[in-house]
């Protein structure tokens, strides 16, 4: 605590900065950014070393190894392939210069410090992807279920009288119907794009 103390009064400590909409274009992670398909920024904190890019598809981390170096790491996390969970807002003591949004995003932990004054900016970050995360979760459950439901139908053909002449035509009739069933389960609880819920949160 102390070293964190005497690293925010000397300004050794890598607070970020958010950043607004017209300045994206000048930063590193606009760069990556898909913008071919539809991908948009919705929201950008920037620190000496590093820049936490939050689109409608993924977040995108430019990772610095240090604020004197200028080697950079970019690392793409889609909302599809990892989960957002444990969304933590840390609002700032009174000798605190800074602010801290924490999540995990699957197995990776996230902890971001920000300029206390833009608490409020930060706030509309932290209903975002408080609400990715409990749709995500509430779409993972019902995923679960489908495949539950498909199974326990499987089992019950399996297990019915069936003619041995038709046993193929069978077989192929609920490997087809398994296989639409998912598909369609997949397409309607599993998101990709997340903008709806930016474009409802983000104010800045």
């Amino acid at each position: 605590m102390f070293k964190k103390i005497a690293a925010d009064a000397l300004g050794l400590s890598d607070i970020g900065t958010i950043i607004q909409p017209s300045d994206y274009d000048k930063t590193d992670a606009d760069d990556y950014v898909m913008h071919e398909d539809g991908e948009k920024i919705y929201f950008l904190i920037k620190t000496k070393a590093d820049e936490y890019c939050f689109t409608n598809l993924a977040i995108i981390h430019v990772d610095g190894a240090s604020a004197a170096s200028s080697k950079r790491t970019l690392k793409r996390y889609p909302y599809s392939q990892h989960k957002i969970s444990g969304v933590l807002l840390e609002t700032a003591g009174k000798i605190d210069m800074d602010v801290e949004i924490k999540f995990h995003l699957g197995n990776q932990q996230f902890d971001i410090d920000v300029r206390k004054e833009q608490i409020e900016q930060l706030k509309d970050l932290y209903k975002a992807l408080l609400q990715i995360s409990e749709i995500t979760y509430e779409n993972g459950i019902m995923i679960d279920l489908a495949s539950q439901s498909l199974d326990k139908a499987v089992a019950v053909l399996q297990n019915s009288r069936t003619d041995d002449n038709k046993l193929a035509d069978t077989f192929k009739g609920i490997t087809d119907f398994g296989f639409n069933w998912l598909t369609s389960a997949r397409e309607k609880y599993h998101e990709k794009d997340f903008g709806q819920v930016f474009e409802k949160y983000i104010n800045n």
